[in-house]
């Protein structure tokens, strides 16, 4: 077991159980696929609406939920493939913004990558009857685990959302955290997200550093090439 000393950036904001839950109902309102046949006819899940399938899948998903840095650093990875100029200005509304200092909310480093112990918030939200979690494998060895959106989760959503209209927030960067991972795997995005070098080097135990002033950089140097593209091209 990894017996070394916390980084210092252990200490940096980290969340309470009820912002973890409202965070995680909003993740699975807005990223949950279609519930099968056979899945309605188990026991509980009558009324489930939706499924986010693995924890893998969820905890990366969250990981981008949580640091807007990496968000947006992907964002700019992503321009540069398509040279969609949508694409460098999303990245920009969140980078020149204090988002990644106010919105951000470090993960630890696991053993396969970013990871938040997520039972005490799913707690919550299971014996409020909003969500159910179902395990597949054997007896001796789980080999995923699925989280059910119920219905009265998805209505629940819908009254914080009017009750509460900062949430919104979460509900945009849901979508767009969603169009980032184009229907990738847990597994497909871990790996993804083992490119920063921040990501892949922190030790086990510790949380994931900021790419923020890195990031801040990279968005400069993208505006300049394309503000030279423009000026080229009306030259």
């Amino acid at each position: 077991m990894d017996q070394a000393l916390p980084n210092p950036e252990a200490a940096e904001r980290v969340t309470s159980r009820e912002q973890d839950a409202t965070r995680l109902l909003l993740l699975l309102d807005g990223a949950c696929e279609p519930v099968s046949d056979a899945e309605h006819a188990t026991p509980g899940l009558v009324t489930a609406v939706g499924v986010v399938r693995t924890q893998v899948r969820l905890q990366k998903l969250d990981f981008w939920l949580r640091n807007p840095d990496y968000l947006a650093d992907e964002l700019l990875t992503k321009y540069e493939a398509s040279n969609e100029a949508r694409l460098l200005e999303l990245a920009g509304l969140i980078l020149d913004s204090e988002e990644p200092e106010v919105r951000r909310y470090p993960m630890l480093r696991h053993h396969f990558g970013a990871y938040e112990p997520l039972d005490d918030a799913l707690a919550v939200l299971r014996s409020a009857g909003l969500v159910a979690r179902r395990r597949r494998g054997t007896v001796s060895r789980v080999r995923q685990h699925d989280y059910f959106l119920l219905a009265a989760g998805q209505r629940v959503v819908r009254e914080v959302l009017q009750q509460a209209p900062a949430f919104q927030y979460y509900v945009d960067r849901v979508r767009l955290v969603l169009d980032l991972a184009d229907g990738r795997g847990g597994s497909q995005l871990k790996k993804q997200q083992y490119l920063h070098r921040e990501y892949a080097e922190a030790a086990r135990g510790d949380r994931i550093g900021s790419v923020s002033v890195r990031a801040r950089a990279r968005l400069e140097m993208l505006r300049g090439q394309a503000g030279d593209t423009g000026a080229k091209d009306h030259g």
